[in-house]
């Protein structure tokens, strides 16, 4: 996990319901959208809010509700999906004419499923209404781990949407320009990771408990009480007390969609490989190095300006391909595994046209790489295997060691002639780097080096790449769960929570390298439960008090199911989980009521902080530190570096 994700991930990594703003046309056809807000919709219109609401949102509750909650959020977020009682819990609580909610999209970038969903969420409500859309949006929170195009037209239809209709809007990006929309705004209205509300323009941010709701909805309807009393409008309260409440985020310079540019000009040694794809003369005058993935919606956008950059310089340019498929793009690997193969029967030429087309669309689920093998004359069965066996895991491990060493975290990231660019930069940005290097270039040129070599001569007094990150961490206590060789060479801590996704996501990685190395890996476990994980720091008592009872052999029985549903983290479930595991339980819920574990599930995590620790998973491997959900080759690395000490 790039350090990007790491951030979203610490801060933060409906139900059906009739909504009053839309009159339904169901004549033939099927649903549509009427051309003609409601009176009540036009009454209550807060498009001159500071936090926009128009009829193109979908919402349920009256239009004149006395608070307007905006919920800011992405369909395959879990902390989105995790909030979603709370809010059914809001409706119930309140009656439509005191509360409002509603929806607009925020699908983050490392999220590959959000925006296809949010897309085909915003065709359903175009078509069917706010009936239709809470309908389809419970759908997919129902079933967020089958989110799939097939899957969306089969919910449209569910909620009453021809299908037709539907692949026809879809295809024809009828209503997406709404999730732009909603991700300008999200940006202006301080919301950047998800789920993010503003309750009548105050904040609330991520997937708090039920009272941090309810402590401002409650404040807001004495406010607007207040201010009926005194003359306002019903239908304007919500408009009028969110123009008070709102405080817009502080300006800051626009970022890039994927971070800025580094601001100094170091120029880092940056080595090519004879098997890395190239494409313009080796002797060009600049070379830019890319780390990309193909799955990476950023790395497609910077396409046309890396066509602008070879259009524009001809042989004066050379770009070299480097892979580095992310983690939490599933499909990042199969795709560059086929671009290895391409590579390998047809060389640059061959690589290039991969390359090309995978990009034109990003469509690369298993069909789709299998027509494309059969276009550029590969063969698929043997590209499947080597997507199956992994084929090309050395060659990814090493191009992914090199960009970590060079701190080229996240996707796309460039060094023209050793100078760093991050992320999917405009045109001017390469210009600029380019158009100094190019004149730097060829006055190495002019004395006396050979074309070919000027690159060469420029990495001899380029910044070598950091080192591995090493600090001194103390050998874990008696008191801490262990599992693994008593006395193994290669002693990994993790610092994890029990809630938390991407410690769920990296068990499987923790098992594999268990499975491969056996005796010589000892794991440790110590506790950092997030404080916006609210069945975190519960559940670490829980498992400490069954690791008092049962020791590790227990503590681990009652880790991995945890881990095997991270949903099922209430008191009720912690005690289930503890009986079937056979513990004393009046012994576990005497600990759990008196919290008697809490000093030392804290005093864990201040341990991890004072190594540097702030978000979790976090591992350190003899200790090389190791941030966030890794995969498993970067485990193998430094356990294959600690080996060898």
């Amino acid at each position: 996990m790039n350090k990007g994700t790491a951030v979203i991930g610490f801060f933060l990594c409906f139900v059906t319901g009739m909504g009053l703003m839309f009159a339904i046309d169901r004549g033939k056809g099927g649903a549509s959208l009427s051309a003609e807000p409601t009176a009540a919709a036009m009454a209550a219109d807060h498009s001159s809010s500071p936090i926009p609401v128009t009829n193109k949102d979908p919402q349920v509750g009256n239009a004149d509700a006395l608070v307007t909650i905006v919920q800011v959020s992405d369909f395959q977020c879990p902390f989105c999906s995790r909030v979603e009682p709370t809010i059914t819990q809001i409706r119930q609580k309140y009656k439509p004419d005191q509360v409002r909610v509603v929806w607009k999209n925020n699908p983050l970038p490392f999220h590959p499923n959000a925006r296809p969903a949010a897309d085909a969420a915003m065709t359903v409500f175009g078509l069917g209404g706010n009936d239709a859309f809470w309908k389809f949006h419970g759908k997919v929170f129902e079933n967020q781990k089958d989110m799939s195009d097939a899957n969306y037209e089969k919910w449209a239809v569910e909620s009453g949407v021809p299908l037709d209709k539907y692949k026809a809007a879809l295809a024809a990006k009828k209503f997406t320009s709404k999730v732009d929309e909603d991700l300008a705004l999200s940006r202006k209205i301080g919301i950047n990771g998800t789920p993010g509300f503003r309750i009548n323009g105050v904040l609330v941010s991520g997937a708090q408990p039920l009272p941090k709701f309810t402590d401002v909805i409650d404040a807001q309807l004495k406010a607007a009480q207040d201010l009926i009393k005194s003359g306002t409008k019903k239908s304007e309260v919500s408009l009028a007390l969110t123009k008070t409440n709102f405080t817009a985020p502080e300006a800051k310079p626009a970022p890039s969609d994927n971070g800025p540019p580094a601001a100094d000009n170091t120029v880092w040694r940056v080595d090519v490989a004879p098997d890395d794809p190239q494409r313009g003369p080796k002797n060009a005058a600049v070379t830019i190095v890319e780390w990309s993935d193909f799955q990476c919606p950023f790395c497609a956008k910077v396409e046309p300006t890396l066509k602008q950059v070879r259009d524009t310089y001809k042989d004066d340019v050379r770009v070299v391909w480097k892979d580095n498929p992310l983690p939490f793009h599933p499909r990042a690997k199969p795709a560059a595994t086929l671009a290895r193969a391409a590579y390998a029967k047809g060389g640059d030429a061959l690589f290039w046209k991969a390359h090309d087309a995978m990009y034109d669309g990003q469509k690369i689920e298993d069909a789709d790489l299998e027509a494309l093998a059969k276009k550029l004359g590969l063969d698929w069965a043997g590209v499947k295997a080597a997507i199956d066996s992994n084929k090309y895991a050395d060659h990814f491990s090493k191009t992914m060691d090199q960009a970590d060493s060079l701190e080229a975290r996240g996707t796309p990231h460039f060094f023209i002639n050793g100078v760093r660019l991050t992320g999917a930069q405009p045109w001017e940005s390469f210009k600029a780097t380019i158009d100094a290097q190019l004149a730097k270039a060829k006055g190495i040129a002019k004395n006396g080096v050979a074309p070919d070599q000027v690159y060469a001569e420029i990495m001899k007094t380029a910044k070598a790449a950091g080192t591995l990150d090493k600090k001194d961490v103390p050998p874990p206590s008696k008191d801490t769960p262990v599992k693994g060789a008593a006395n193994g060479k290669v002693v990994i801590q993790e610092w994890s929570d029990f809630q938390c996704p991407f410690c769920g996501r990296v068990e499987p990685t923790i098992k594999q390298i268990m499975d491969k190395y056996g005796d010589k890996v000892k794991i440790v476990w110590h506790n950092m439960p997030l404080p916006f994980h609210e069945n975190a720091g519960p559940a670490a008592e829980a498992a400490y008090e069954v690791f008092q009872q049962k020791g590790s052999t227990g503590f681990w029985a009652f880790h991995d199911k945890l881990y095997g549903n991270q949903q099922a983290l209430t008191r009720p479930d912690l005690e289930k989980t503890a009986q079937e595991l056979g513990v004393d339980m009046a012994k576990f819920k005497a600990a759990l009521d008196s919290h008697s574990h809490k000093a030392a599930i804290d005093a864990d995590a201040a341990a991890g902080q004072k190594l540097g620790v702030n978000g979790t998973p976090a591992f350190f491997v003899n200790g090389y530190f190791l941030s966030g959900a890794q995969p498993y080759e970067k485990f193998e690395k430094l356990i294959n570096v600690a080996l060898k000490e």
